[in-house]
């Protein structure tokens, strides 16, 4: 229960070393509640609980381990990671800096291209029509779990496209995204293949006419120039079908960021 019945008294027959579950909570930094679940997960288990009440009872030299889960969780420290650390794992801490790490990079891009934005405005890129044709395809498809996780999915996709399928030459890549994109989608990325001959699972990519625009610059950025060709297509009355494809023209390994060349390409639909 966790209530003994007037202002936490200490039980007689308790070592004089021990508090309180509220005076240890109130040492600690941390609630009761909070106390309570990490007993629950086996982080921080009481040194004494009462046979008749249940009321539990820590020791002071317990206050050092109970405001370092408290320091971690604060850190966003996830609770496994936590038991890792508290139970000595060695480079418990590894995963959870690469993930802050990869985030504080994700911010970064993002600032960037909020500040493009700043610096030249909303695009308003030349928008071309083109016809494409069908192509044979060689497709790998990957959940992505929201608009944020569209950069992994999309190079997952691609490192095992390029691990499946053999390559004769540089590979045509194309990355196909839905226009809505919820908290939950699919991502497929596409390798043209010349000679579909003795090739297993091979797919027709349809061709048709499409709305077009090219994009110079980091991947990151790309959603500056769907803006452009969105809106082009909006205001031109132009019902959006997806999927967005994105055709990557430059080798990221061989070109700098900034110099990355990617077509842009919405599908048409006669207006209606």
């Amino acid at each position: 229960m966790d209530s003994p019945p007037v202002g936490e008294p200490m039980l007689e027959h308790v070592d004089g070393d021990l508090l309180p579950i509220g005076q240890f909570a109130r040492l600690s930094r941390l609630s009761v509640k909070q106390l309570r679940h990490y007993d629950e997960l086996g982080l921080l288990a009481p040194a004494y609980v009462d046979a008749d009440s249940g009321y539990r009872y820590y020791r002071r030299s317990q206050a050092r381990q109970a405001l370092s889960i408290g320091l971690l969780r604060s850190l966003d420290v996830p609770l496994p990671v936590v038991a890792e650390v508290l139970s000595g794992t060695a480079d418990a801490l590894d995963g959870v800096r690469e993930a802050l790490e990869a985030e504080l990079a994700r911010r970064r891009r993002t600032l960037a291209t909020l500040e493009r934005v700043i610096a030249d405005g909303l695009p308003a890129l030349p928008i071309k029509v083109v016809t494409e044709p069908s192509r044979p395809v060689v497709m790998v498809r990957e959940h992505a779990a929201g608009p944020a996780d569209v950069s992994r999915a999309t190079s997952a996709a691609i490192a095992r496209l390029l691990q499946i399928s053999p390559l004769t030459g540089p590979p045509q890549l194309i990355g196909l995204f839905p226009v809505e994109l919820n908290d939950a989608f699919e991502v497929r990325a596409a390798l043209v293949v010349d000679d579909p001959a003795g090739l297993r699972d091979v797919e027709v990519l349809p061709g048709g006419s499409f709305a077009c625009a090219t994009h110079v610059g980091p991947y990151d950025q790309i959603p500056l120039t769907t803006h452009a060709v969105l809106a082009w297509c909006a205001e031109r009355g132009h019902p959006l079908r997806g999927p967005i494809r994105e055709v990557y023209v430059s080798d990221p390994a061989t070109t700098e960021p900034d110099r990355l060349v990617t077509h842009l390409m919405i599908p048409l639909e006669e207006r209606a």
